[in-house]
C-alpha cells in the first residue's frame, strides 16, 4: 500500500489498530502532526476546540486564497516546486467541483490534533510490523517532519527517507528530479520487499 498525508495517517493508524497488513506499506509526508508553526499544539488544540464549542466546527479553519497570482504562487509552494503539475491540481479542481475539497473544517482540525496525539500514545507505532517506507520534507509546511522522523524510530524496521529544500509537502508531484527518485527508492522498497 502506497499513502500520502493523510491517507498515509490512515494507513498508519489502520495498522497499529491491527488492520490485516498488506505485503509493504510505504507513508508519504505523513500526518503524524500539522505543522502548526508558529503556534504550539497545546494552544492549537486549545484554539480548535473553542471555535467548535463556539458553534463554528463546521466553518473552515483558515482560507484558501488564490485570487491573485501571489497568493498562487505562495501555495504552489507550500505543495511543490513543479508549477506545471500545481496548475494541472487547479485545473482538475476548476473542472472537477466534486473533488476540490478546499479549505479542512474546525472538526476537522480538531480530529486530527486528537489522531495524531492518539497514534504516538504509548506503544502503537511500535506495534506496525509491516515492512515500511516514510519518504518525508524537512521543508513541508503542512505536516511536521520531527512527528515524522519521531515515528520512524519508534516503527521496527522502518526506513525513513527526508529530502531537503528541494521538495515540498507533494512529493511525488514535485520537479522530476525529487519525484523520480522517490518512485525509484518506492519501486526498490517494493522489489525488495516482494523478494
Amino acid at each position: 500500500m502506497v499513502a500520502h498525508s493523510m491517507g498515509g495517517h490512515m494507513l498508519l493508524r489502520a495498522l497499529a489498530e491491527g488492520m490485516t497488513p498488506p505485503d509493504a506499506a510505504v507513508a508519504i509526508a505523513p500526518m503524524l502532526g500539522l505543522h502548526s508553526a508558529p503556534l504550539p499544539r497545546w494552544l492549537a488544540v486549545i484554539i480548535a476546540q473553542g471555535m467548535i464549542r463556539r458553534g463554528k466546527g463546521r466553518l473552515r479553519a483558515w482560507t484558501q486564497k488564490e485570487e491573485s497570482e501571489r497568493q498562487r504562487r505562495m501555495r504552489q509552494k507550500r505543495l511543490t516546486h513543479d508549477p506545471e503539475r500545481y496548475a494541472d491540481e487547479l485545473w482538475w479542481r476548476d473542472h472537477s467541483r466534486e473533488i476540490a475539497l478546499g479549505p479542512p473544517s474546525w472538526n476537522w482540525v480538531a480530529q486530527a490534533l486528537e489522531s495524531t496525539r492518539t497514534l504516538s500514545e504509548e506503544d502503537r507505532l511500535a506495534r506496525i510490523t509491516v515492512p515500511l517506507l516514510m519518504l518525508a520534507t524537512c521543508a513541508d509546511q503542512l505536516v511536521s517532519t520531527p512527528a515524522i522522523r519521531a515515528a520512524a524510530t519508534r516503527i521496527p524496521g522502518a526506513r525513513l527517507h527526508v529530502y531537503g529544500r528541494e521538495a515540498a509537502h507533494e512529493i511525488l508531484r514535485e520537479l522530476d528530479a525529487v519525484r523520480l527518485d522517490a518512485l525509484a527508492r518506492i519501486d526498490a522498497f517494493l522489489d525488495e520487499a516482494a523478494r
